[in-house]
């Protein structure tokens, strides 16, 4: 099919999803190049929409489309004109549509509006992404401003984001046998889905670095709660979508979380999220005393393998015990876990040893966007995750994999190997001679 007979709706399509596939250039701001391809899918759908609603027939739909005979009555497209929209992402092209064999020269009524309005357009397409507009918001959008006259029918509105919904669903659905996932990571965030009750409901993410340092967002899903049922459904869901089995687990201390991991991935290294872990201790512990347990911990966490952080842990565990007991059982729970990162890449320690960047970057979203609080969906708060995972700082691109990490993941992978060897073997001899890696 040559790129004349694809609409350009189509071709911008599929630069979204290349960028969803982290197919962005290296240099450029996959944010910015998200919003540029947003607006131009918005514009070139809302133009392909305004010439069927004109020709009364759409895109495929051939009728008398492009006749061999010119003097039949009916018009028919006839390519494009590339035309530039200013906006607060730069100069944007735009393929405006052209028609022939009307009894007037054929004229957009919508591009000269969206010329004028291209703040008006940044906004309406970050909320579309962000959290789904209705119909009567963008209808507003789209209103000439003279006359009163709403540009933009309610049966076009619907197509456009019919479209983004189906982009979404095919999100959720493809497969994940070609992400090589060396670090997993697992987190919800809490939102209140509904404007009425606003109950807020657990929206479980999983995200992945990649063996060449990429990272994908791999799933999300709304959930009542982070129980162990949710949680399990959630990860096996991944498994049965084709998803390796990662080298390591980041998880906070959710206990349906942790629970879920350790029996659908039991060989992976799990690691506890440290953000928490600090959280949860110096909550334990007086005001005044937290620039030192604080201090006590962050040497924990950047020890610089895991013989000195584990002997740092029993000192903080001994001089901690009888003063704030509380903090050090929080300190105790889960300590193996937390201490797991140090066994791996140093130069990769400070990227796996949290989950924080969902709730980091869902934060600066709305900050951002300035979202209304109250979704009038699940599915429009589940855009708002789709889109806030994918507008992640330019920091989380800096993931080095050279030769030397890499020798040390095929070390990782190649024990953890050996211990299902040996586990499996034992299982077949003797159980009392069982070993663990």
């Amino acid at each position: 099919m040559s790129k004349s007979s694809v609409p350009p709706s189509e071709r911008s399509a599929k630069e979204i999803q290349a960028l969803l596939n982290g197919e962005c250039k290296e240099g450029e701001s996959l944010l910015s190049n998200f919003l540029r391809a947003g607006i131009q899918k918005i514009v070139h759908e809302i133009l392909e929409q305004e010439v069927s609603a004109f020709l009364g027939r759409g895109w495929y739909e051939r009728g008398r489309d492009n006749p061999d005979d010119e003097s039949q009555s009916r018009p028919w497209r006839n390519g494009y004109k590339e035309r530039t929209l200013r906006t607060a992402e730069g100069l944007i092209p735009v393929q405006v549509p052209q028609v022939r064999n009307t009894r007037e020269p054929y004229r957009s009524e919508l591009w000269p509006h969206l010329k004028g309005n291209s703040d008006e357009l940044n906004r309406l397409v970050t909320e579309l992404y962000a959290r789904g507009l209705s119909t009567r918001d963008i209808e507003q959008v789209f209103k000439d401003p003279q006359t009163g006259r709403k540009l933009l029918s309610r049966s076009q509105v619907s197509a456009i984001t019919d479209a983004l919904n189906e982009e979404y669903a095919a999100f959720a659905k493809r497969s994940l046998s070609g992400f090589d996932v060396v670090y997993l990571f697992v987190d919800a965030v809490y939102e209140p889905l509904r404007r009425v009750g606003r109950t807020r409901e657990a929206i479980l993410c999983s995200w992945g670095i990649l063996s060449d340092g990429s990272k994908v967002l791999l799933h999300m899903d709304v959930a009542g709660s982070e129980s162990y049922s949710a949680w399990k459904a959630f990860l096996v869901d991944l498994v049965r979508r084709g998803l390796p089995a990662p080298l390591t687990v980041t998880t906070d201390g959710s206990p349906g979380a942790i629970r879920a991991v350790e029996e659908v991935w039991s060989d992976a290294i799990r690691i506890r999220c440290w953000v928490h872990k600090m959280q949860n201790v110096l909550d334990k512990v007086p005001k005044e005393a937290h620039g030192d347990v604080k201090a006590f911990l962050t040497s924990i966490r950047d020890a610089p393998n895991w013989a000195t952080g584990k002997q740092l842990a029993e000192q903080f565990i001994e001089t901690y015990r009888r003063e704030y007991p509380r903090a050090v059982a929080a300190f105790e729970d889960d300590l193996e876990a937390s201490l797991a990162h140090l066994q791996l890449p140093a130069i990769h320690r400070r990227s796996i040893r949290t989950t924080n960047l969902v709730e980091r970057s869902f934060t600066e979203e709305r900050r951002r966007t300035k979202v209304i609080p109250g979704f009038t969906s699940e599915e429009s708060g589940l855009k708002l995750i789709f889109a806030t995972l994918w507008r992640v700082s330019e920091s989380w691109r800096g993931v080095r994999f050279t030769e030397h990490e890499q020798r040390q993941i095929a070390h990782w992978r190649a024990r953890i190997r050996a211990a299902q060897q040996s586990e499996t073997h034992l299982d077949d001899g003797n159980e009392d001679q069982r070993i663990t890696a």
